[in-house]
């Protein structure tokens, strides 16, 4: 089972929105050092809603060479239309990744059932683990814990990112179906509270600047230490906060490139930072030690 601090990692990019291979095959080297549990590669962070097809698929390879299975590495191949998931998750199996994290359709707003048939045909289509991702604030779309709770007993759906933010919630699913499937939080400002209840992992934003640091709380969570961890997660809190200033993940590839890792790059429609924004990111950065 992969657990713990898992980086939905960016993109990186050049000033000119092409993509910057060398950079993110050093960010890659970065958070196996720093002891990152698991890669999101082409993610929302990562974002997939821009790049081609093409692009896409070269990502997705790219981290899995420079990898070379030191940490599972989950591919983003989700879609609003079933067919281009199935393309992407089956692209992603060919090339060697560990598991898919597939996103809820958007924009159509399907139905329960029209969820549920949506990710049981992408599993029964390709033999992969398969991660479900609820994220309603961007999808339009929620994915009820009684569906969860149906695809849970699909062999091949592991796992789900639930990032509601809603700690009830995160609890309902665990108790509905933690026992068939693992629970990972998808926001990081409620992660460590879903982990000391029974999710087995935090798929993080905040992991792409404080890699080091998001592996140490989870580590302390996963083993119960819950005093130890919010102590180190008090210091990250500003990060959780500061890095959905404006919508992800502008706010987090403006503090990598303020760090130094990565250059200034994101594709429209997405810009870069907005000015007032940058003081309350820098104290973050600062607090958590980073500087």
């Amino acid at each position: 089972m992969i657990q713990g601090s898992i980086v939905a990692i960016v993109t990186p990019m050049l000033p000119n929105g092409d993509i910057d291979y060398p950079a993110f095959d050093r960010l890659l080297e970065w958070h196996v050092k720093c002891g990152t549990d698991a890669v999101v590669v082409v993610g929302t962070t990562g974002e997939s809603p821009t790049l081609t097809m093409e692009e896409h698929c070269a990502v997705i390879e790219r981290c899995i060479k420079v990898i070379n299975k030191r940490i599972p590495v989950i591919a983003g191949t989700g879609s609003n239309s079933t067919a281009e998931a199935i393309y992407y998750t089956n692209a992603a199996r060919d090339l060697g990744a560990d598991a898919c994290l597939l996103v809820t359709p958007y924009y159509n707003k399907p139905s329960q059932e029209g969820l549920y048939q949506h990710f049981k045909k992408i599993a029964e289509e390709v033999d992969i683990p398969q991660i479900l991702y609820n994220v309603p604030g961007r999808t339009g779309v929620d994915l009820l814990p009684e569906t969860v709770s149906r695809l849970a007993n699909i062999k091949n759906i592991v796992g789900i990112k639930e990032a509601t933010g809603d700690l009830d919630r995160g609890q309902h699913v665990i108790n509905l179906c933690g026992d068939r499937i693992a629970v990972y939080s998808g926001d990081d400002a409620t992660a460590l509270d879903l982990i000391l209840a029974g999710a087995k992992g935090n798929i993080s934003v905040t992991a792409n600047v404080a890699p080091a640091q998001m592996h140490e709380v989870c580590r302390l969570a996963l083993s119960g230490e819950k005093e130890k961890a919010s102590l180190l997660n008090a210091r990250l809190a500003g990060l959780h906060h500061a890095l959905f200033l404006e919508s992800n993940p502008v706010p987090v590839k403006w503090a990598l490139n303020e760090l130094g890792f990565i250059e200034s790059g994101i594709r429209l429609p997405l810009v870069p930072l907005n000015e007032a924004y940058k003081i309350p990111v820098r104290e973050a950065i600062r607090h958590a030690g980073l500087e």
